[in-house]
């Protein structure tokens, strides 16, 4: 592995034969050998490539080769390029100690030992392979630490993810629970009720406008149920990519006319009154069952939240939509609740505590985007709020 780390050499000397002759001792297939006759040379050598070994001649006219060590231990890209010295001046003890401060990591003297020097030069070069295999090594092991903190993060995130998922889980049965006790509890105390009139024999207890009564409670309390299954259902059919929508051509005016008269019952048991404005017939193809299923909820919320005071439906065409608006002014949404509201089992009142699964506006967004619509929301504490649905008039594909 080492072994396949090219190393660089870079050899300066001002006289050309001791160039070949010293290049012809230190070369090798797995070495690269720079030549430079100048410190000059050298420098611009020194500032293109990346050196495992500097051998520098000491006589060197210009910049001797201590000047060029010292430029060289000055620059941060070869400051830590070894050099050895070479020198002809006999072994005088003031040439050594004058390479070495000037950086150098080793002094030879002419005429050079051919065995010495390919020694030498060696084991620079063996130094410089491991130094740059432990750089890559390091290197390995930062990007390895980077992946596995990415790894745990994104294992952190799913945990978190999970343990909402539990507890979106275990919340939502227990509103199923709480949901769908209450028709129950209703069927059962008419069934004991009734039960009780006919041990004791108490055929008043069932005339036909008492009768009457009993088959309207009933049914309310049937209603509730299939609603709570069906939304159940819609949840179910979403997640699996299989809300299915069946575009027909009809007028949306008309639709929601008489969703607006039907609510009669309703707006009158919550002490409201519900005001209609259309503007003309808003014709175009959508699911009649979906929309009505929207239009429904936003009826139902409005009723729910608005304080008993006058909600106003809208319904128009403008820039190529078909658009419905419910307004009341009822409690109001913050905004940190409207960012919310559109998710699976979240229910925002006053008080926190609402009927119903939570699960309404979540379905309603879900067939509206199905639809290539938008819902929205705009609403201030205490100001009541308007819902606004937008469908394309052109025809669905």
């Amino acid at each position: 592995m080492l072994s396949t780390v090219q190393a660089k050499l870079l050899i300066v000397d001002d006289l050309p034969e001791n160039l070949l002759a010293l290049e012809a001792l230190i070369k090798r297939e797995d070495r690269q050998v720079f030549k430079a006759l100048s410190a000059d040379e050298a420098l611009s050598l020194l500032l293109e490539h990346e050196f495992a070994l500097a051998i520098l001649d000491v006589q060197m006219p210009g910049m001797n080769g201590f000047e060029l060590a010292e430029l060289m231990r000055g620059t941060e890209k070869t400051k830590n390029i070894p050099i050895v010295f070479v020198s002809a001046a006999g072994r005088e003890l003031n040439y050594a100690f004058k390479g070495y401060e000037s950086g150098a990591v080793d002094f030879l003297h002419k005429p050079l030992d051919i065995h010495a020097v390919k020694s030498k030069v060696n084991v620079f070069v063996d130094l410089y392979r491991q130094s740059k295999a432990m750089k890559l090594q390091v290197e390995a092991l930062e990007r390895s630490r980077r992946e596995q903190e990415l790894l745990l993060s994104r294992l952190q995130a799913a945990q978190a993810e999970l343990e909402q998922a539990v507890r979106m889980r275990d919340d939502f049965m227990s509103i199923v629970a709480h949901e769908v006790r209450t028709p129950l509890n209703g069927l059962i105390l008419e069934t004991q009720l009734r039960k009780m009139h006919l041990a004791r024999d108490n055929a008043a207890a069932f005339t036909l406008d008492k009768m009457h009564a009993m088959v309207d409670r009933d049914e309310r309390q049937i209603q509730s149920l299939i609603r709570l299954i069906e939304d159940m259902l819609d949840v179910s059919r979403i997640r699996t990519g299989k809300l299915s929508i069946r575009p027909a051509r009809f007028d949306l005016a008309q639709l929601v006319s008489n969703l607006v008269e039907n609510f009669g019952p309703q707006v009158a048991a919550a002490g409201s009154s519900m005001e209609l404005i259309v503007d003309g017939p808003v014709e175009g193809n959508w699911d009649e069952f979906r929309i009505e299923q929207v239009v429904t909820n936003l009826l139902t919320n409005a009723l729910r939240y608005g304080a008993k005071s006058p909600v106003q439906v809208r319904v128009y065409s403008e820039h190529g939509e078909a658009r419905v608006e419910v307004r009341d002014h009822g409690i109001g949404i913050s905004e940190e609740n409207q960012k919310r509201i559109f998710q699976q089992f979240e229910r925002v009142s006053a008080s926190q505590v609402a009927a119903g699964l939570g699960l309404g506006l979540f379905i309603s967004e879900q067939i509206v985007a199905a639809h290539g619509g938008t819902i929205e929301v705009e609403s201030q504490i205490g100001e009541g709020a308007l819902f606004r649905v937008c469908l394309p008039l052109e025809a669905l594909a």
